[in-house]
């Protein structure tokens, strides 16, 4: 029993991992800490909204490209505007033109990382503001964006503020799996959101890995020592980021009150796995790219890398060896003596075991994701949620060996998109 017991604590380990129960405490201490700070009366942030720039880059996004510039124009002067329209076959330049965003059309096909630096040096952005908005153009921004995001940039060592994603419901999926796959990348931003980057926004930790590129901000002071579009990666914002970290060049703000914004996420089976692929791909390229640096966010990262690998080789052995477990214990239990490899799973690795240690975990992440979006739904779909996580390991280590294959050409992989997004929609 006491092995049975030692084996179903190191699947729990294994899954759950120690950097986010690490990182989960920080976090709640950090809130602790912060429920104690009021802002005095009559607070004016230090940058305010006529020194911010939106830029949108965009590829064939006309079913979403005006209720983005809507949004966006509910936080600045249209004038402030910048859509890069990346080798668009469709009309997402003259929507954008008749909203009243400076447009500037690219041909060829740059891809995202090379439209966002166009844009940038085109309208001359470094120089005429004191910060830039990343947007995509399928993001809908929180009525708050700004006025919750700004004060961030208080602290003079802040040089970039991570918005917080959450994903868009409105229109819902016309399938089931459908509502399943954009519940479950919803349930993948509240965990690591909460669970891990608040904790690690801390200022004496400053670890974040990602500052996304869906809605988030950078001071223009530092975008020229960044390699926005470095050659060979399938995305910009990992490598954004890690830029940050190697040079030294400030630190990364985030809370998840903060700086919220919306997206549209995949609601095909196919969709749901190229866009996850893509995202662990950049994120290996980007790691490859940097490699070590003597610096506590790498020693963190790579780290974090073990446990990722690690949890995936448990995810993908867990299932066939519980199947072979039970398989066994069947055997036995009709009477027959099974032989040769069975005969070790018989008792040895009860497949029970295997099952609490994948299932249990997920289920806890699923009920505090419920207490945390204030939504059941996260628990009338968690029956499908381990298998989805089986299936992000597949695609993460799919990525590793494309990753160590080759390089990538960054250019457009858009998901299909629902049409009919809705502001009112809360977040």
């Amino acid at each position: 029993m006491q092995s049975q017991v030692i084996l179903l604590l190191v699947t729990l380990v294994a899954v759950v991992g120690v950097g986010p129960l690490f990182w989960s405490t920080a976090g709640i201490v950090r809130a602790i800490a912060g429920a104690l700070r009021r802002r005095p009366d009559g607070y004016l942030p230090c940058v305010e909204r006529g020194g911010v720039a939106i830029v949108i880059a965009a590829h064939n996004e006309e079913l979403v490209i005006e209720k983005t510039l809507a949004s966006a124009m509910s936080q600045v002067p249209r004038g402030q505007i910048y859509v890069a329209s990346d080798g668009s076959t469709d009309r997402t330049s003259q929507l954008a033109t008749r909203r009243g965003a400076s447009v500037l059309d690219l041909s060829p096909n740059r891809g995202k990382a090379g439209a966002i630096v166009a844009a940038i040096e085109h309208f001359d952005l470094v120089e005429r503001y004191d910060v830039v908005m990343l947007l995509d153009a399928d993001t809908v921004l929180a009525d708050d964006y700004l006025e919750s995001g700004l004060p961030l940039f208080d602290d003079p060592h802040v040089v970039a503020v991570a918005g917080r994603a959450s994903t868009i419901f409105n229109p819902p999926p016309v399938t089931l799996l459908g509502r399943i796959l954009v519940t479950y990348r919803q349930r993948v931003y509240i965990a690591v959101q909460y669970l891990l980057k608040y904790g690690q926004a801390s200022r004496l930790a400053n670890v974040v890995s990602i500052v996304p590129g869906f809605a988030s901000m950078y001071r223009t002071r530092i975008i020229g020592s960044i390699d926005i579009d470095a050659p060979g990666l399938s995305i910009e914002d990992y490598n954004m980021t890690f830029e940050i970290h190697a040079k030294s060049l400030g630190r990364i703000a985030f809370n998840p009150g903060s700086a919220v914004a919306r997206t549209q996420d995949p609601d095909t089976l196919g969709d749901y796995s190229k866009q996850t692929r893509r995202w662990s791909l950049g994120f290996w390229q980007t790691l490859f790219r940097h490699g070590w640096h003597p610096r506590l966010f790498f020693v963190v990262v790579w780290l974090s890398v073990i446990e990722l690998l690690v949890a995936c080789a448990v995810l993908l052995a867990a299932p066939i060896v519980a199947a072979l477990s039970g398989f066994a214990e069947g055997m036995v239990g009709w009477g027959l003596d099974p032989t040769g490899a069975l005969r070790m799973f018989a008792g040895a690795v009860p497949s029970w075991i295997l099952i609490l240690g994948l299932v249990v975990p997920d289920l806890a992440v699923s009920i505090v994701t419920a207490i945390l979006g204030r939504n059941a739904r996260f628990l009338l779909y968690a029956p499908a949620f381990p298998l989805l996580r089986i299936l992000d390991a597949v695609l993460c280590l799919s990525a590793l060996r494309r990753a160590l294959a080759g390089s990538s050409s960054g250019v457009w992989q858009s998901p299909q998109r629902r049409a009919g997004v809705h502001h009112s929609e809360s977040i």
